[in-house]
């Protein structure tokens, strides 16, 4: 690639060899000033100079370079899975990834930093696991310089040999939910699970079918689960590990629902405990969970909602970001918590 410098004045009838972007913070405007291949006039000269233009590069490519726009547009539709789309122009030589489904985004975490270990490329993504709505941006792809090898692209595109960005849609759309304990269903307090539960899925298109309140007792609390586990989530309280009257898990572990692990390095709600009941999804939610407005069972909701297998090795895994800031402002999902 050679570069051959052109003062701008005598620039005019030349043409702009990348897009130009201009940043004006008094307007709050960053953008595209001028697009790559527009020819230079007279009028323009002014203009370039204010963004800090004062010459012109004329770029004559080899036969092994390769444009940034070019390069954006052959690798994007290798990285681009289920339910992604990808912008057909590219902007400042930047194509933007977006969701085209509500739904749990997922990166293949190993190929991408492999792809980023690349000096000449650039892939940021959001969080893994991070739930998404329909046109929600997930990832922008370009190179940094203006031409990058063949050998660079092919070398990108082993990486991507399978896509690396994808969304899982939400499955499930209904859940069941069971209260337990004496002090509610004896009146002495006033249920607020059943309300915040109904309020929470319903943010992800769930509606809550059945509900039912029982007494800490582990016969109550297993012909509950018997009545309503025809679902494929269902959601109860309890879980305390220190309260011997707190016999929720004692309860479905009898019956048969297998527990991945118990608790969660996850504060707070350390005792949000996931399992698994044929083909229903089993979360046993402590009552702590009701005080904040993030907590563990936030952090695994979009993922149990669809149906993403988790493991005892990633619950643990969680505990590295799994602190909550406790902000006087909390903006959740949009913070650290939980991001690992």
């Amino acid at each position: 690639m050679k570069k051959v410098k052109i003062p701008i004045e005598e620039a005019i009838g030349e043409s702009i060899p990348h897009d130009f972007t201009k940043i004006d913070v008094d307007n709050n405007f960053k953008g595209v000033f001028f697009k790559k291949g527009h020819i230079i006039t007279k009028e323009d000269i002014p203009k370039l100079k204010a963004i800090g233009k004062n010459y012109i590069y004329k770029i004559i490519p080899s036969k092994s370079d390769v444009h940034e726009d070019d390069f954006a547009l052959f690798l994007a539709p290798f990285l681009s899975g289920e339910n992604i789309s990808f912008s057909k122009k590219p902007a400042e030589g930047k194509i933007t990834f977006k969701a085209k489904k509500d739904g749990l985004f997922k990166i293949d975490k190993k190929r991408l930093i492999k792809l980023n270990s690349i000096e000449e490329l650039s892939l940021p993504t959001i969080h893994n696991n991070f739930p998404v709505k329909k046109g929600q941006q997930v990832a922008a792809f370009r190179i940094i310089p203006l031409y990058a090898k063949v050998k660079i692209l092919e070398k990108a595109k082993k990486i991507a040999d399978s896509p690396i960005l994808k969304v899982i849609p939400y499955k499930i759309k209904s859940a069941n939910v069971i209260v337990t304990g004496t002090e509610v269903y004896s009146g002495l307090i006033k249920d607020r699970f059943i309300p915040q539960m109904t309020n929470k899925l319903k943010n992800f298109g769930v509606t809550v079918r059945k509900t039912t309140i029982v007494p800490d007792d582990i016969g109550f609390i297993q012909n509950a689960f018997n009545a309503l586990s025809n679902t494929s989530l269902l959601i109860a309280t309890g879980g305390s590990s220190v309260d011997p009257d707190d016999v929720t898990k004692e309860a479905l572990k009898e019956i048969g629902v297998k527990f991945i692990r118990e608790g969660n390095p996850i504060q707070p709600a350390n005792n949000l405990t996931i399992g698994y009941y044929n083909n229903t999804t089993v979360c046993i939610v402590p009552a702590g969970a009701l005080f904040y407005k993030a907590s563990a069972f936030d952090i695994f909701l979009p993922r149990l909602l669809a149906q993403d297998k988790i493991t005892k090795k990633e619950i643990a895994e969680y505990a590295i970001g799994g602190l909550c800031h406790f902000c006087k402002v909390c903006v959740f999902p949009v913070c650290p918590f939980g991001k690992n």
